[in-house]
């Protein structure tokens, strides 16, 4: 596998943070983006180009669970909503 481009792996981290916003609780949907975040600050300075391939693979893998895990959260999710959410009166 060749080395993703820089545009391909902040591609990858949108399509991360933008798959975090749509849990509709707001405690998995904090967990999701901060996990997202943590990993991309702690693999940012990657300079082999094979472990850079072999993490952006697992990255792409981890945004198909969390694409899956959206989808069924958002169907079964319950119907409460967090302390975060009613002192806003909106979905932070």
């Amino acid at each position: 596998m060749s080395t993703p481009s820089k545009p391909q792996v902040l591609a990858l981290y949108r399509s991360l943070l933008k798959t975090a916003a749509k849990f509709p609780d707001y405690n998995i949907r904090e967990y999701t983006r901060r996990r997202a975040i943590d990993s991309f600050r702690s693999n940012q300075h990657l300079s082999d180009s094979s472990l850079i391939s072999s993490v952006f693979s697992d990255g792409k893998s981890q945004l198909e669970i969390a694409k899956r895990q959206a989808v069924v959260y958002s169907l079964y999710a319950p119907e409460v909503k967090s302390i975060m959410e009613i002192k806003t009166g909106q979905q932070v």
